[in-house]
């Protein structure tokens, strides 16, 4: 009982920490605004373990390869701390494996802030369609890259309905089936996995 207590708990803190860092991936990936509040918070949540690794790991184009290495380090703690408390002998001893198990992971992370942004965004744009809350701002900043080649194909009907917004949730259901077959091929343990619900 115990046992379970503190896996709760400590996979609830590692996949909060896990989804600022992809956040703090993905902010940077789509170039959103740095000045928004929450930007702000991420990054300073965030530098005191990129700072370091950025002096070693150069990013590759517009790729912030050491985000990238934070989130599979992150995800390589979590999975050595879930099993010392579940008491899961011998998961380190593939680091192969275990970095595969990361791998889907952050993209089932990556597949639910994207799911998740797209909602939100939904929902401002029928409670608070001209709002500046900084949140919404960000999600619809986040999703912007998956909506603008959609919207550029099939344009707003009539010039009010957007579906793209269908479109995205359809093709992240895709993903997510995909990662699935991912996650059953290298033979993930979602007690072990951040983000692998």
């Amino acid at each position: 009982m115990f046992a379970s207590i503190l896996h709760l708990i400590a996979y609830s803190l590692m996949s909060l920490f896990l989804v600022i860092v992809i956040l703090r991936f993905l902010l940077q990936l789509v170039r959103a605004d740095f000045y928004n509040p929450v930007s702000q918070a991420i990054v300073k949540i965030t530098m005191p373990l990129l700072k370091p690794l950025r002096r070693f790991i150069p990013s590759i184009a517009s790729i912030d390869t050491a985000s990238v290495v934070l989130i599979l380090l992150v995800q390589l703690l979590a999975t050595f701390i879930l099993s010392l408390i579940i008491g899961v002998p011998g998961v380190m001893t593939n680091p192969l494996m275990v970095i595969m198990w990361g791998f889907v992971g952050a993209l089932t992370m990556i597949s639910g802030i994207f799911f998740w942004c797209m909602i939100i965004s939904i929902i401002g744009s029928f409670i608070a369609p001209f709002s500046h809350h900084p949140l919404l701002l960000l999600a619809n900043q986040i999703i912007d890259p998956l909506a603008r080649p959609i919207r550029k194909v099939i344009p707003p009907l009539g010039g009010m309905l957007d579906i793209s917004p269908i479109i995205i949730l359809l093709g992240l259901k895709v993903v997510d089936l995909l990662i699935g077959r991912l996650a059953f091929l290298v033979g993930v343990d979602p007690r072990l996995v951040l983000g692998y619900w």
